[in-house]
Formats: C-alpha cells, structure tokens, sequence
C-alpha cells in the first residue's frame, strides 16, 4: 500500500514584528525606529543613497506622530517604489497642542535582484506602542503587522 499523503503539517508562522529602537534625542529615536521596519523587509546595508524624498507630517500626539511617520514610509515605499536605508529626521516640534516632524528618507528606486524582498509589512499597529524618555534618551516599541 503506497504511503498516505500527510493529511496537514505545522509551518512556522510570525504573525507580527516587534521591535525597540533607542536614540540620545527624539529625532534619533524616529530615525532607528524607520531603520529597524526597513531592515524587517530588506537588508538596509545594501541600499544605496541616490533618491532623497521629504517627508513633512502633524498629529495630535508623540505616540500617533511616531505611527504616522513609519505608515508614511511604508507607503512611499509602496508607491514610489523607493527602498530606503537612511533617515534624516530634522525637527520634531510641539506648537499649539500639535506635534510635527521634518524629515528626510534617503534610498534607491528598488529592484529585486539587488534587494530581495525578506519579508511584507501590511501595517504598522498601534499593539503594544511604547515611545518613552529613559535616562539615555528615548525608546520606542513597534509592532509591525507582517
């Protein structure tokens, strides 16, 4: 009797991705935050620096500030086509109970031969956000959802 086909298997499986990045000031913390999602999906170190896109943004908060910013990079990933590997955070400011960021995003256009593609983030998730002042600086907590 030929052997039965298995009727189901485990695979691993990571729903999510959580990381912390750290920084001496809040610009620092937002720029190893950027830094730590892109290295999720391709290996930073590879990029090259010939595109330099803008990146200006408000919220209500530090916390919605910090999801914004990284929703916005996933998106201009997405539609420019545009992997990056640098970060320039500028400014981050509080004016009139508003929180806004200048920001600078450094990469190339993206090509899978040069950049294979680890893994997709779909969002960024407000699950277990932490963004927080430590005797070192700053320290945020990101969950991506993969």
């Amino acid at each position: 009797m030929p052997p039965q086909p298995e009727q189901y298997e485990y695979l691993e499986h990571t729903a999510d991705a959580k990381f912390r990045a750290y920084g001496k000031t809040l610009e620092e913390v937002f720029e190893n935050a950027a830094l730590a999602m892109f290295n999720v999906m391709i290996d930073t170190k590879k990029v090259l620096v010939e595109t330099s896109l803008e990146v200006s943004l408000k919220s209500p908060g530090l916390d919605t500030l910090l999801i914004d910013w990284l929703s916005e990079l996933l998106f201009l990933f997405e539609v420019e086509e545009t992997i990056f590997g640098e970060f320039r955070v500028e400014e981050i400011r509080e004016a009139d109970g508003e929180y806004s960021l200048k920001a600078r995003a450094l990469g190339d256009k993206w090509n899978l031969e040069i950049h294979p593609f680890e893994t997709e983030i779909k969002a960024v998730t407000y699950n277990q956000l932490e963004l927080e002042k430590t005797p070192g600086g700053w320290m945020a907590q990101v969950v991506v959802d993969l």
